[in-house]
């Protein structure tokens, strides 16, 4: 793609707004609607121990019921991920755990037999309390399988006892959980046999599922169910939202999988509510971290200490690499960092929009600002002092890396300037905060795209998936600009296998991935069959990207700036306006590049302010796993809020140049506002949510 093309990246609308808006693109739930069975699970009661009976003569009673799934005659099913090895055996390894499941004719008949299972329990001792200092926690050697358990750099020790500045804390944050706006939900329909033996690219099954990339739910039912992967189908073209929760296929997935077996030829569909969502799609695990920086007198550190704790369960033992940020933030002459956690049998954690960053930059940026207050240097400034001119974990360079520009241009464009407790408006109290954003740009492999010429029109295909993102709209755009044809030319098709093989839209690498993989094949493509294709000329190719990119460090980066006004009467905390500066390669479409920025600090806001969920310690399930209970951000939390961003290319992300933006737009937001409630308050939060009681605690505390 010819640079002048690639610089003519247009504000596009979305390609799927009108069907959106119309009602008319169909979900995972909206697809085989003739003659569909609806399948209620039923979840386990106690947190460990085993089912002694199962009494399902009364569900079965219920006119329309078509099965009772149960461990005792589910289908076999090989080796799979330890989470999805549900309706094996009469075996609980945390409330929420599916236990039985009821087919029906009707979503209704389906939910009231599953209420009359009357399911009997062996219960025993069961490990759901968190403790930190207990005697079972242990120090982990990997953490995600890729990240080191521990990390020393210097002596650590040495620096903070001889340091002029130090500050040190406790940083605390809870449980979340995703809450997209589409339910989990899969219709699967396993398809008659026309013989003994089928063909190996027979299709055997077909799912309609809600996911972040059709090649995870193909690849792990299969392997489960003895099929080969070309044996499944998965259609997945619009997903209402995901957040790291789709990435990866639950349990519900495999037991509507096992029911539509022993039903083929019927298809069966399951939409999770609220709920069943909270018991067992995942969340963010908490953490409680203890950072610790040194600094001489200028500000600059010679410290970085960071130890994180969690709790993670017995099934898959989960926990974000929130020591991450500390490797590679900032410039610092010595750097530990380690992890510690506790299993307990409660259900699995998993990835949550910037899965690490998120937790780690709290704490880290906290911190930070301590220090600043603590040396008295401006917060802008000790940043900047402490840039490093190469990668502090690796030694490697940087792809590109513009956090100067995000942090000085941040707030001169946001007005930044703190008050420490100058400016009052009646009972409010306001104050500015300031925090920085990182993200890692991870390969998670090659992408294929094809073009194909059919109908004057160009379609570029491939498996990838618009989690709400704009691929649709975005990888058309690329194409385009590639071909060197008008944007209405071309039209991209995605989520389904049947097109060629891509990355999930996880860890921020679809755009630069997919769209990699699109401008090679529009190379490819005119390469081939020249300026006038003939009708159904093709061409696809991979991604590649730049010899030598092992050697250098990719990230984005940005600068979160937050004003908020902060109640001595109730203690709310309302962020009046916020701003972002974002370090995010070339920008491919400006409209849903802002969209995914401002999504990113809405959903960041919200965890600062209200998203918690409570475990009761007894039992170890979500006492508060709705809506109603699991308070989110509203339309009047979210006032006045703005982005912007450098727009550099970066030579080392492919042939787009475009670094991923769906996390970072997250990470610092926590943090700018609880630095802001101190510059108004100087009242120091250290644990998300900042809810009024935990203000007003501190805040008397304080003796405010």
């Amino acid at each position: 793609m010819s640079e002048a093309a690639m610089q003519d990246a247009r504000d596009r609308v979305r390609v799927d707004a009108p069907l959106k808006v119309a009602g008319l693109a169909p979900y995972a739930d909206e697809h085989a609607g003739d003659g569909a069975l609806f399948l209620a699970p039923v979840l386990a009661t106690i947190a460990r121990g085993r089912i002694t009976g199962i009494d399902d003569a009364a569900a079965r009673a219920v006119p329309g019921v078509r099965l009772v799934l149960t461990h005792e005659n589910s289908p076999r099913i090989g080796p799979t991920l330890p989470t999805l090895t549900v309706l094996r055996r009469p075996r609980v390894r945390y409330r929420g755990e599916i236990v039985a499941a009821v087919v029906a004719e009707s979503l209704a008949t389906a939910r009231h037999a599953a209420s009359l299972l009357s399911i009997d329990y062996a219960p025993e001792d069961a490990a759901t309390r968190p403790d930190p200092d207990g005697p079972d926690v242990r120090e982990l050697r990997r953490v995600m399988a890729i990240y080191p358990g521990r990390h020393r750099d210097g002596d650590v020790d040495g620096a903070l006892a001889g340091a002029r500045h130090r500050v040190e804390g406790t940083y605390a944050t809870p449980v979340n959980h995703h809450n997209p706006i589409e339910p989990h939900a899969v219709t699967a329909l396993w398809h008659r046999g026309t013989g003994r033996i089928p063909g190996p690219r027979t299709t055997r099954l077909t799912l309609w599922d809600t996911n972040q990339g059709v090649l995870a739910p193909q690849g792990v039912v299969a392997g489960a169910f003895g099929l080969l992967p070309t044996q499944v189908e998965v259609v997945s073209p619009y997903v209402g939202g995901s957040f790291g929760t789709k990435g990866v296929p639950h349990p519900h997935t495999v037991a509507t999988v096992m029911a539509a077996k022993l039903l083929p030829g019927h298809p069966v569909k399951v939409a999770l509510t609220r709920p069943q969502m909270f018991a067992g799609t995942g969340y963010r695990p908490e953490t409680r971290q203890r950072v610790a920086l040194a600094a001489d007198d200028e500000g600059r550190l010679t410290a970085i200490d960071h130890d994180v704790f969690a709790p993670v369960s017995r099934v898959i033992p989960w926990m974000d690499p929130s020591a991450g940020p500390s490797l590679s933030m900032y410039a610092s002459t010595t750097r530990r960092t380690a992890y510690r956690a506790q299993d307990l049998d409660i259900a699995p954690g998993t990835f949550m929009r910037a899965p690490g960053e998120y937790t780690g930059m709290f704490a880290l940026e906290t911190a930070m600002d301590e220090l600043a207050h603590a040396t008295g240097v401006d917060p802008v400034q000790l940043r900047l002092r402490n840039e490093p001119e190469s990668d502090p974990e690796s030694g490697r360079p940087w792809s590109s890396r513009h956090v100067t520009t995000c942090l000085t241009e941040g707030a001169r464009v946001f007005g930044f300037e703190q008050q420490r407790r100058g400016r009052r408006e009646g009972e409010w109290w306001i104050g500015q905060g300031v925090a920085a954003a990182s993200f890692p740009q991870m390969s998670m492999g090659p992408s294929l795209a094809r073009i194909t010429f059919t109908g004057g029109r160009y379609v570029v295909s491939m498996q990838a998936s618009d989690i709400g993102t704009g691929a649709w709209t975005v990888l058309a755009q690329i194409a385009a600009q590639a071909l060197g044809v008008p944007e209405d030319a071309v039209e991209a098709r995605i989520g389904t296998t049947d097109a060629p093989v891509a990355i999930i839209a996880g860890g921020s690498t679809g755009t630069f991935g997919w769209g990699s993989a699109v401008v090679e094949a529009a190379q490819a493509f005119r390469s081939e069959h020249g300026e006038q294709p003939a009708e159904g000329a093709t061409a696809r190719a991979r991604t590649r990207m730049p010899q030598g990119v092992r050697g250098v460090t990719r990230m984005a980066f940005g600068a979160h700036f937050a004003e908020v006004a902060v109640s001595e009467v109730s203690g709310a905390v309302r962020v009046r306006r916020m701003y972002g500066h974002f370090d995010g390669g070339r920008i491919m479409n400006p409209r849903t590049a802002r969209s995914q920025l401002i999504g990113g600090m809405t959903m960041g806001i919200s965890g600062a302010l209200f998203e918690e969920s409570y475990r009761d310690p007894r039992f170890g399930h979500v006492v508060n796993g709705d809506l109603a209970g699991y308070h989110i951000a509203a339309h009047a939390d979210v006032v006045d809020l703005e982005v912007g961003w450098v727009g550099e290319p970066d030579p080392w992300m492919g042939a787009t140049g475009a670094k991923g933006i769906g996390e970072v737009g997250i990470v610092g937001v926590p943090a700018a506002i609880g630095n802001a409630v101190f510059d108004a308050t100087g009242v120091r939060l250290r644990e998300l949510p900042f809810t009024p009681g935990k203000v007003l605690e501190a805040w008397e505390a304080l003796g405010g």
